[in-house]
């Protein structure tokens, strides 16, 4: 079923290639060598693509990383590329009946000519935007009755960095320099953390070992801790330090008043593991009813319907990425409640965060990542959105 599934995709990777190249190439003003070029490039990518989707089966592991990041890198180029090529055909599908030959002959030009600049420039800032060490965002999140002893209480959150073929070691290196220069009370690592066994990628999530708060680090899983060996993974990170929770939670102690840490399986984790199944509720189950202040781990946001219900007050998720770039950061939205930032459900505050890293393609544009610093406030404080 697999290989089948894998030559489908090979067979309509095939196909938008051939349409892209149907639909620009003769429409570019150049000559046949620069058109035979054209096509070269789009072999090129077809070929990194489809040798990508097989990099696993290579053994050498510098040579699989290699095949596995040059496909993602032409996958995030011809995403652009494709959806650009097929906007401008609906605009010339919009264009061509009130307009001469002669004018639609040069929109044709024009356009063609529009849509591969555009996919070279979305690609490079892509890139870089999705390479470069994600920046601090700081949330106010002002809640109903907090204590005064709780006022000021931080979290850092870190999510979706997924570890794996094009994120390594050194990048994790420079989350946890960050993450540990704020200062938090504590940290929270909100899943899809890694993409690969814990045999691959324990060396370059090593230095999450270094990650320092008063009151430690929390990890729930995502999705992809699940495609990814997520018993063997909850061994691995709580042997580096981080405390995982599982439809539980802690009791923490902060200038005398307390605070509930909970955490809950990812939202799909019933498909991998019917006794994993996310259950906020059993999270909350024997927590003082007294806690000033009750938050959530929740990998997706699809949790906050019944983390409002269990009575929480804040809800801490990831998975969207916020589309990571367009157009996805478009369409994101029809899959879950909320996309990024900081919403409200009734008494429940749920943050969203962008992600510290990327999935797939090096690639972000319109939704940079993130390293949040969340500060509980009273719910008549300034400031009750990010800046």
């Amino acid at each position: 079923m697999r290989h089948r599934r894998q030559l489908v995709l090979i067979a309509i990777l095939g196909v938008l290639h051939a349409y892209v190249g149907m639909r620009i190439l003769p429409d570019l003003p150049v000559g046949p060598g620069a058109r035979l070029a054209g096509a070269l490039l789009l072999a090129l990518s077809y070929g990194a693509m489809v040798l990508g989707l097989h990099a696993r089966s290579i053994r050498r592991r510098a040579w699989s990383d290699a095949l596995a990041a040059a496909g993602l890198f032409a996958a995030g180029g011809f995403s652009s590329l494709c959806v650009l090529t097929l906007v401008r055909d609906l605009a010339l599908l919009a264009a061509i009946v009130p307009m001469s030959v002669r004018s639609v002959h040069v929109f044709e030009t024009i356009s063609a000519c529009g849509v591969v600049a555009l996919a070279v420039l979305a690609t490079g800032v892509g890139f870089a935007h999705a390479r470069r060490r994600a920046r601090v965002v700081r949330v106010d999140i002002p809640l109903d009755n907090l204590p005064p002893a709780l006022q000021g209480l931080t979290i850092a959150q870190v999510s979706d960095v997924h570890v794996g073929r094009t994120i390594k070691r050194k990048y994790v290196e420079a989350i946890v320099a960050a993450v540990n220069e704020l200062g938090a009370d504590l940290i929270a690592v909100t899943g899809d953390l890694v993409d690969g066994p814990v045999p691959e990628l324990a060396a370059e999530t090593a230095p999450l070992a270094a990650l320092r708060a008063r009151y430690g680090t929390f990890f729930v899983t995502g999705n992809h801790e699940y495609y990814s060996g997520e018993p063997a993974w909850r061994v691995e990170l709580e042997r580096l330090g981080l405390r995982v929770l599982q439809n539980e939670h802690v009791v923490l102690r902060h200038r005398g008043a307390s605070v509930v840490v909970a955490g809950v399986t990812d939202y799909s984790a019933y498909h991998f593991d019917a006794a994993q199944r996310s259950d906020p509720e059993k999270a909350l189950r024997g927590a003082p009813a007294d806690a000033g202040a009750k938050i959530l781990l929740a990998h997706q946001p699809r949790t906050a319907p019944a983390a409002a219900r269990a009575g929480f007050d804040l809800q801490l998720s990831g998975h969207t990425h916020g589309g990571q770039f367009w157009p996805w950061t478009l369409l994101v939205r029809f899959w879950q409640p909320f996309t990024a930032g900081l919403h409200r459900m009734g008494h429940l505050w749920v943050y969203i965060s962008r992600g510290t890293g990327y999935w797939g393609p090096p690639n972000r544009l319109g939704a940079p990542s993130e390293i949040t610093l969340l500060r509980l406030v009273p719910l008549a404080a300034a400031g009750a959105r990010p800046r």
